[in-house]
């Protein structure tokens, strides 16, 4: 088995493609600590010919830490901690917005797996951007004013009643979600518990406003910040192919998923690792 992996970035701030490792086959600690390291400094890692069952998906995200149960997502058969995100006419994408995975919890997650199952003819595209780049471009007395401020967080937010009516088990699935996830507070700046670097930590898909500012003031903020953070500069776009993984690191990083390809369909399975509490 060879060691050593190779790492080729993809951009100056974010993103790498990783070759000479087989993910279908539990990594030795040389492989994975190079992998984890690699995983820190590019904020996402993406991997070409990669055909994860559910299962081998599964235990190499238990090799970064627990794994989050999404309380809406259908998962894998027999294998709850891997989502199925199926998209097509009749389930029309939801996450074509900017998003941090999960940010409605207390404990947000520490990173994403993503495997490719089944892919449009062209389309589908993700992009990632680092939360760490945007911090770093910013001002330093606007830097001064975010540090400390909090912002609100919510499952309902980017989960609307509306989408989850299909049936009464769906809308009751969803009902004990917004009452097991209300909302809740996050730091807008957080540190990285390894590397200790600081990134935006605001994103559209959940967060709702800064605490402790007006209304138009929170709002003003907001709209800065997400347009801010998600410049191309500061951006990596994935143009995906049949087995591909992409691996990133959820504290420091937002993704969009590009909708741009119904009416065909698009399948992928994400593996969801816990994190700790934003700081």
């Amino acid at each position: 088995m060879k060691e050593k992996i190779v790492i080729t970035p993809l951009g100056p701030h974010i993103g790498a493609q990783v070759s000479q490792l087989d993910l279908r086959r539990p990594l030795s600690d040389a492989q994975f600590e190079q992998l984890y390291h690699a995983l820190l400094r590019h904020q996402v890692l993406f991997l070409r010919q990669q055909p994860l069952t559910p299962l081998q998906q599964r235990a190499l995200a238990r090799r970064f830490g627990d794994l989050h149960i999404h309380p809406v997502y259908p998962h894998a058969e027999g294998v709850e901690e891997i989502i199925v995100l199926d998209t097509h006419n009749d389930n029309p994408p939801d996450n074509d917005n900017w998003h941090t995975d999960v940010t409605f919890i207390k404990t947000p997650p520490a990173g994403a797996i993503l495997a490719a199952k089944q892919l449009p003819p062209s389309g589908g595209d993700t992009l990632w951007a680092s939360g760490i780049a945007a911090w770093q471009a910013l001002s330093a007395p606007f830097q001064q004013l975010l540090s400390g401020l909090q912002a609100e967080h919510s499952f309902a937010h980017a989960f609307p009643e509306q989408t989850f009516l299909a049936t009464p088990e769906e809308h009751a699935r969803w009902q004990q979600a917004v009452k097991n996830n209300p909302p809740l507070r996050h730091p807008v700046v957080r540190t990285h518990p390894v590397t200790g670097k600081r990134a935006l930590f605001v994103n559209e898909g959940f967060t709702t406003r800064i605490v402790d500012l007006s209304e138009k003031e929170s709002r003003a903020i907001l709209n800065f910040l997400f347009a801010h953070m998600t410049k191309p500069e500061f951006q990596v776009r994935w143009r995906w192919q049949q087995d591909d993984v992409a691996i990133w690191d959820n504290r420091v990083t937002q993704h969009y998923a590009n909708a741009d390809y119904l009416p065909a369909r698009r399948i992928m399975h994400r593996a969801t690792i816990l994190g700790d509490k934003p700081v």
